[in-house]
């Protein structure tokens, strides 16, 4: 089975793709390398997979380009003729959409639609897509669940996501475009990204700097152990979805679609205050947080937190990672990566 990647050099990108090396699939990647965060970490993750590639004797060919280069996408898809698509890539954060709002619109909607365009053309059998939980937005019953409303977005960020999922939809509906979407909850892990907390509070408190803490302090997050993400997209790729016969228009449930689509929150179901976090951060680095506490950020939500007894009916798995567990094996590899010896 041949799968095609999309946003191969990022965080999860990166640990899908080594996964599914080491288990006998062939794998098509694109990137387009950005500077958003540290290249050469990129570069580094692709390096490993080109090793796993090798060790397992299984076909990885990679492209860099961008998800707005309609030609170049249906180029792929016409040259290597993918079984599965993960669409992946998108210009990620919700901050960074304050700054450069543009991108996020070039990525993650002009980008997407183009994704879509091509599964249709080419007849793809399933296309997965990543969401957020950024979509629940202004929401703040606990926790969230697929069957709530998401249509008050307070980042571009989200929105763009949201819109995601609407088009993905529209797809199914139209062109019986199996889809599914994967709203994920903070996902952390070794090879994670420099712009998430975990990653910049360890560098700081490494070097002896303070770290921003916003809302001060006042934050509970739902993290999501990388390992967890990739088993749960594992198990999903051979579950498409199907029609619902039954759905009822009269009393709609935005958990449920008669198209075939689905949508699934991809989180611990264990959210954490963060300065609990933060205090499992110390116990494991062995080192004390100099803390700089700050107001809440423009786009950021105080609470997240998944339920995903949808994800666990659909594929018999629920994520389960604990933090210990979860910090520890992020600073083995950070300490081993940037061969520090703190």
């Amino acid at each position: 089975m041949k799968i095609f990647i999309t946003g191969i050099a990022g965080f999860i990108g990166f640990h899908l793709a080594n996964f599914l090396l080491k288990n006998e699939f062939a794998v098509i990647g694109l990137d387009n390398l950005n500077d958003y965060y540290d290249p050469s970490l990129k570069h580094a993750r692709l390096s490993e997979l080109k090793l796993t590639s090798k060790e397992s004797k299984r076909d990885f060919i990679f492209i860099k380009g961008n998800l707005e280069d309609y030609a170049l996408l249906s180029k792929i898809f016409s040259d290597y003729n993918p079984d599965i698509v993960i669409n992946l890539a998108a210009q990620a954060g919700v901050r960074y959409s304050l700054e450069n709002p543009k991108a996020y619109l070039d990525s993650n909607i002009i980008g997407f639609s183009n994704i879509v365009e091509c599964c249709k053309i080419h007849k793809i059998d399933h296309l997965i897509f990543a969401s957020s939980s950024s979509v629940y937005g202004g929401n703040t019953k606990l926790p969230f669940s697929e069957s709530q409303t998401v249509d008050h977005p307070i980042s571009l960020y989200a929105a763009t996501k949201k819109a995601n999922e609407l088009i993905a939809h529209t797809y199914s509906h139209l062109y019986d475009l199996k889809t599914t979407g994967l709203r994920f909850f903070t996902v952390y892990g070794p090879w994670g990204r420099p712009d998430m907390a975990l990653f910049k509070f360890t560098k700081s408190i490494l070097n002896d700097e303070h770290i921003d803490v916003y809302n001060n302090g006042d934050m509970i997050r739902d993290f999501t152990y990388i390992d967890d993400i990739v088993k749960s997209i594992f198990l999903l790729l051979n579950k498409k979805p199907e029609f619902n016969r039954n759905y009822d228009k009269d009393n709609p449930n935005p958990s449920s679609s008669w198209a075939p689509y689905k949508i699934f929150n991809i989180g611990n179901s264990d959210p954490q205050p963060l300065m609990d976090y933060i205090k499992s951060l110390e116990y494991s680095l062995n080192k004390k947080a100099k803390i700089n506490f700050l107001p809440m950020q423009p786009g950021d939500v105080k609470a997240t937190y998944a339920n995903t007894d949808l994800l666990q009916e659909w594929i018999g798995f629920k994520p389960k990672t604990t933090i210990k567990y979860g910090i520890n094996e992020f600073i083995k590899w950070y300490k081993n990566f940037y061969k520090t010896n703190n």
